[in-house]
């Protein structure tokens, strides 16, 4: 998965092997993850994420969040991006969700196409993106429990 990873986001950190492992562990556990993947001959081809995240609005239906959409260079054209996208949006809907989200990047017109063949459309909210490197000197204020 890392490598797919890398393939998304070559400039990101490099994270360590025993460190994904506890971490794709702790993500498994959570009910509210799903990882979605595809294997071609024993071999992991493309995979997403998906987060389903209770809320108190819409009737208390849920509402999802999909990331790390990726397929490997090697199994690209395949269709395997929209398997686990279907997927994906088969399991928030089987969770009651009322909406599913996702992001992507400015310039990624084909995946922008595959997202719109399946039904997701651009233009009904806007996006907004921070990142932690970004929000230095930020005052939040964290409701829940805590890390």
């Amino acid at each position: 998965m890392l490598s797919l990873y890398a393939e998304l986001r070559p400039r990101d950190p490099v994270m360590l092997l025993s460190m994904a492992r506890e971490t794709l562990a702790s993500l498994l556990a959570r009910p509210e993850v799903r990882i979605i993947a595809a294997k071609v001959g024993g071999e992991l081809a493309a995979t997403c994420q998906l987060g389903v995240i209770p809320t108190l609005s819409n009737g208390g239906r849920p509402f999802g969040i999909i990331e790390h959409v990726v397929t490997a260079s090697a199994f690209r054209r395949q269709g395997l991006s929209q398997k686990v996208l279907e997927q994906a949006l088969s399991l928030a809907w089987g969770l009651d969700g009322y909406k599913v989200m996702l992001l992507s990047g400015e310039g990624r017109d084909e995946a922008h196409r595959l997202y719109e063949k399946l039904g997701f459309k651009a233009g009904i909210e806007k996006g907004f993106v921070i990142k932690q490197a970004e929000a230095q000197g930020c005052t939040l204020t964290r409701f829940g429990p805590k890390a």
